[in-house]
């Protein structure tokens, strides 16, 4: 008999973990027989929802539709963060304040802020003015949410039909969008942006605020916001009282107010009025019986024919008025500016002549100019070709890559430096991180001066100053001298590959006029209020002068200027009756012409390109910025007193030099009559002796008038 109490013997560890592994396999074993079990189960559930033949094609499709229509609700959402920014903070405020604008003269060139004139509710608006701008502008425009799919295809269909743009499919909320947030320029972003942004409006405001909106805040011409603003200009009346003819005639004004303004082209604008009657009949907004009086007493435009508005520039110097203004407790000023109409009129003739000559060949649409006098002060300002079809100020807010005109900046750094003009560098190639620079011809020039490498415009050479000086160097000396712009300040930066604007350009190239110190850029000379007590003067209140550049930097970076308009790229701006200097510019695939240059008496910059970037038909500085540039100096100077370029030797030519003319033969425009400055002086003086003069009074008066004349001997 076995002894129970001896303790059994253990076994072996090899048969406890075949034990194991046995667990795991019958575990496995189980866990996947029960769900093959599962599954079938599902299999067969779900084998009742199979669908063959034409049926599963749908089902196919609509699968493929979600996954599409998911992946493209992400892009959508990712395409609406610039709009959600724009929006975050509702509708952009309207500023209060009440500005009229003089020029230089003291004559009255425009207005900005709340004296344009009172909204008007919609409900007091007259009904057939309201038809006659849904009729043009948006005939389902209570029907659609911001994006009219319908208006779209049929404006896609008419349009491919006459093989060309003719009928546009912006709803009125699209365009409000524009208005509020956006600028003219044709790109796909800003298309994005204002479907977004029309979307969001017709979410947060009723449809008869939002068109309410777009009538108060839309540009009429004449320099006029807003359709009760444009009443009291084109027909001297409120816009509550306005005939059937006159409505139609300011409805037409939203296509192209500067085309159908009726101050400018009447029988343009009564035409444009005729097509709006008709459309309100098309529309079914009104009968044929109802406008017939209206199209044989078309409407009657009051006598504007005198009135000039410069609005690029209001635009800019009533953004100044109001950076100023911010330490002033009031809001309605009387604005003195440095704006000369004559000037102005030469900018404007200049840049449209060249783009009316030589645009088409060029295949350029746009251009924009800035000129300053030897003080700072803005003389003109050429934003763009129409201030009626764009209001985008591309003079101030395009930023465009400068080409060759950066290198300045570049060259100005290494006269700083103590470099000089005859010192020489290599023109060979490089490679820096795999990027190789080359030169506009591809050839390389060997050693030379830097005087002719600025003159030929070469890009290596100008590489290899800016690696030598540094480029933290040249972006803090480019801002001292007054580009405002963000610089990236990388490798590529000496060829001009960070973004300026035309404003940045001008206001730099100041510095060189003044010696090497800053520009002193301003377009507001005075402010004043009502009563004329002087707020703010820009010769009392502007921050003094600082010195950018030494005088022996300055004297280098003259001659070096000058050089490039006698033997270099831009021989084209040299003037009749001054040495000028200069500097052309032209971007990569030719998408930017500038050129950028000064005489003792002003500084202007200009520049050709296309707002959707497309590229020009080899558009270079030295062809029309250069040729504009000149055809603008050359009238400028006429008939002033002729001021040198400091530090340059034999300033004016004893002999004229021959400047280009005009291909076409057609004559240089003449500066308007205009006083010299000693003149102003001479009745600024006879002002303020009469202000400080007390009135004769009574018997003095009396006496006065009895006394012979002065140098007369008496009896």
């Amino acid at each position: 008999m076995a002894d129970k109490s001896r303790p059994l013997p253990r076994r072996p560890r090899p048969t406890r973990l075949i034990e194991v592994d046995a667990w795991i396999d019958s575990s496995l074993w189980r866990f996947f027989h029960a769900f093959s079990g599962w599954w079938e189960g599902v299999t067969v559930f779900f084998r009742r929802f199979r669908v063959r033949g034409f049926n599963r094609a749908l089902v196919e499709l609509s699968c493929e539709g979600l996954t599409l229509g998911l992946v493209g609700f992400v892009v959508l959402l990712a395409a609406a963060q610039p709009a959600m920014r724009m929006t975050q903070n509702g509708l952009p405020a309207q500023a209060d304040y009440s500005v009229l604008f003089l020029d230089r003269h003291g004559n009255e060139i425009g207005r900005r802020g709340i004296l344009k004139a009172d909204a008007v509710p919609i409900d007091e608006l007259p009904d057939h003015f309201v038809k006659a701008v849904l009729a043009t502008e948006d005939r389902r425009f209570f029907e659609h949410w911001g994006i009219d799919f319908y208006g779209l295809a049929r404006a896609m269909s008419q349009n491919a039909r006459a093989g060309g743009v003719v009928q546009g499919g912006s709803t009125l909320t699209q365009q409000l969008a524009k208005n509020l947030y956006l600028s003219n320029e044709r790109t796909y972003d800003r298309k994005i942006n204002e479907a977004f942004i029309s979307l969001w409006l017709e979410t947060h405001f009723s449809k008869r605020e939002i068109l309410s909106m777009y009538l108060d805040r839309a540009y009429m011409g004449g320099g006029t916001f807003g359709a009760a603003a444009a009443a009291h200009f084109y027909f001297g009346k409120d816009i509550r009282d306005v005939s059937l003819g006159e409505a139609a005639m300011l409805a037409g004004l939203f296509k192209a107010p500067s085309n159908y303004a009726p101050h400018k082209n009447l029988p343009a604008a009564r035409a444009r009025a005729n097509v709006v009657l008709s459309a309100m009949v098309d529309s079914g907004l009104m009968t044929e019986g109802q406008v017939v009086a209206a199209r044989r007493n078309p409407a009657v435009a009051a006598d504007r024919s005198i009135t000039q508005s410069p609005d690029y520039f209001l635009d800019f110097a009533f953004d100044e008025v109001q950076r100023i203004a911010r330490k002033l407790p009031q809001r309605t000023f009387v604005a003195r500016t440095t704006l000369d109409i004559g000037l102005q009129q030469l900018a404007d003739e200049s840049v449209e002549y060249h783009l009316r000559q030589f645009g088409k060949s060029y295949d350029v649409q746009e251009g924009a100019m800035v000129a300053l006098d030897d003080e700072g002060g803005v003389r003109a300002m050429v934003g763009g070709r129409d201030y009626g079809v764009s209001q985008f100020n591309r003079a101030t807010k395009a930023l465009r890559q400068p080409g060759s005109s950066f290198k300045v900046y570049v060259y100005a750094a290494a006269m700083a430096a103590g470099m000089k003009p005859s010192d020489t560098i290599v023109d060979s190639p490089i490679s820096i991180g795999g990027w190789s620079p080359q030169n506009y011809g591809r050839s390389f020039a060997g050693k030379v001066s830097l005087s002719s490498a600025l003159a030929r415009s070469l890009n290596i050479p100008a590489v290899r100053l800016g690696l030598k000086v540094g480029m933290s160097n040249v972006t803090k000396l480019a801002h001292e001298m007054g580009v405002e712009s963000f610089l990236r300040g990388d490798k590529t930066m000496p060829l001009g590959t960070s973004e300026v604007t035309v404003l940045d350009q001008a206001t730099a190239y100041a510095v060189f006029v003044n010696g090497g110190m800053d520009s002193h850029r301003h377009a507001i000379v005075q402010l004043t209020d009502a009563s004329g007590a002087v707020l703010w003067d820009w010769q009392r209140d502007m921050p003094p002068r600082r010195r950018v550049l030494s005088e022996e930097a300055t004297k280098s970076m003259n001659e070096m200027l000058v050089g490039v308009t006698e033997s270099g790229t831009a021989r084209r701006a040299q003037l009749s009756m001054t040495r000028v200097g200069g500097k052309t510019g032209t971007t990569q695939g030719y998408r930017d012409g500038w050129f950028a240059g000064f005489t003792g008496n002003f500084t202007a910059a200009v520049w050709f390109g296309n707002d959707s970037f497309k590229p020009t038909n080899k558009l270079t500085g030295g062809t029309l910025p250069a040729m504009t540039w000149q055809r603008f100096m050359q009238a400028a100077h006429q008939n002033i007193e002729l001021k040198p370029i400091p530090y340059i030797e034999n300033p004016f030519p004893e002999k004229p030099a021959e400047v280009a003319k005009a291909e076409d033969g057609a004559p240089l425009p003449q500066r308007p009559a205009t006083i010299t400055a000693a003149t102003q002086a001479v009745l600024a003086s006879i002002a303020e002796l009469m202000e400080t003069t007390p009135p004769l009074e009574g018997e003095q008066l009396a006496s006065a008038a009895k006394a012979p004349p002065a140098g007369t001997a008496r009896p």
